[in-house]
């Protein structure tokens, strides 16, 4: 009995102290805490989605989930190859037409109106709070770093998970960006990495913002969680209304499907160009993330021109192979009738088109 006690004090001191590593940010406090306190969203402690959400199916555990996430052998979860990227300079693209740069994932850069915008950042090795453990960037995807980058004029950040919030990224380029907007209470792990507070802003859903001079930004619902450790749903997820004097454009973050896309459709919309997660989704966790075929059909409640499907091709995070992702959700697309746009991971591509459709991933 004593040497099992002392083994798990030793464990809860182990991980206590691995906790401690400051990629795990920091839960909100003081002033932060008191404004999240009064949020419409935050409900007994924590944030909640609109519809109930369970993470997981009812019939799946987590053992099982976990088993079958480290040691399924039956889907290509990685590219056998390097991806076709290409390498922009980003620092040349100062054109007048509105450009956008996809890197892989979640993280793209807008030029528009010649102002620099960076959405959900993520260059380090791994999407992981350790660079030592954890999905690593598939081959080809690293050809970017934080260092490729001019001076940000504003960073968008959907939600806290690794692979839209990094550590490593935020601490090379935050100096260079001038301001920051982001999901409400996500502001406490900027601040805790020294990023300073008069750069960071908060917005609870339908909050909006001039965050640029003749860039509106708007917080719109998504079905999803956040946390960075143990403790979740302290810090509020959403998705973004990015309008300027020429556009709309939809950022989607991460979301499961629901009726919030045609709510946003129907207050916003028709937009030019919806950024919306295709990947990472499963069975298993049917209402955190859309199936392909949902991804359409939310672009489609969103009233959304073209699609571009994003949150796939760098990282493995799910059980699907590393390209079914796209395959099927161009095929629901082509279906459906909705125009879809396909660049290449470094590819500028004009927003307003025409897009680019080759099937690079084949």
């Amino acid at each position: 009995m004593m040497i099992t006690f002392f083994v798990v004090v030793a464990l809860v001191v182990v991980v206590f102290l691995f906790m401690q590593q400051p990629s795990f940010g920091k839960l909100p406090s003081g002033e932060r805490l008191a404004r999240i306190e009064r949020s419409p969203q935050y409900k007994k402690d924590h944030f909640e989605n609109i519809l109930p959400t369970a993470m997981m199916a009812d019939d799946v555990s987590y053992v099982d989930m976990i088993r079958k996430f480290f040691f399924a052998t039956d889907s290509l979860r990685e590219p056998d190859h390097v991806l076709p990227v290409v390498k922009t300079d980003l620092r040349a693209l100062n054109g007048q037409e509105p450009v956008l740069v996809w890197f892989g994932h979640s993280s793209y850069f807008l030029r528009i109106d010649g102002k620099n915008i960076l959405v959900d950042p993520v260059f380090s090795k791994r999407a992981s709070p350790v660079q030592y453990a954890g999905s690593e960037q598939f081959p080809g995807t690293e050809i970017y770093s934080a260092d490729d980058f001019p001076d940000i004029d504003l960073m968008i950040i959907t939600h806290d998970h690794y692979d839209h919030l990094d550590y490593g990224t935020i601490k090379k380029i935050h100096m260079r960006t001038k301001a920051i907007y982001t999901s409400l209470g996500v502001g406490s792990h900027l601040a805790y990495w020294g990023v300073p507070e008069s750069k960071i802003h908060e917005l609870d859903w339908w909050e909006q913002a001039t965050a640029l001079p003749g860039i509106e930004l708007t917080a719109t619902p998504a079905r999803h969680f956040s946390g960075r450790g143990f403790i979740r749903n302290k810090t509020l997820w959403s998705s973004f209304v990015l309008k300027t004097s020429t556009h709309k454009i939809f950022l989607g973050g991460d979301s499961g499907y629901d009726a919030s896309f045609k709510n946003i459709g129907d207050k916003f919309g028709p937009f030019d160009l919806a950024l919306l997660e295709s990947g990472q989704y499963d069975k298993q966790w049917p209402f955190i993330h859309m199936m392909p075929e949902e991804t359409v059909l939310a672009a489609k409640d969103l009233q959304a021109k073209v699609l571009m499907p994003v949150h796939w091709s760098k990282f493995r995070l799910a059980l699907h192979p590393w390209n079914e992702p796209i395959e099927r959700v161009t095929a629901k697309a082509a279906a459906d009738g909705l125009p879809i746009a396909t660049p290449r991971i470094g590819e500028p591509i004009a927003i307003g088109g025409p897009y680019p459709k080759v099937k690079w991933w084949e």
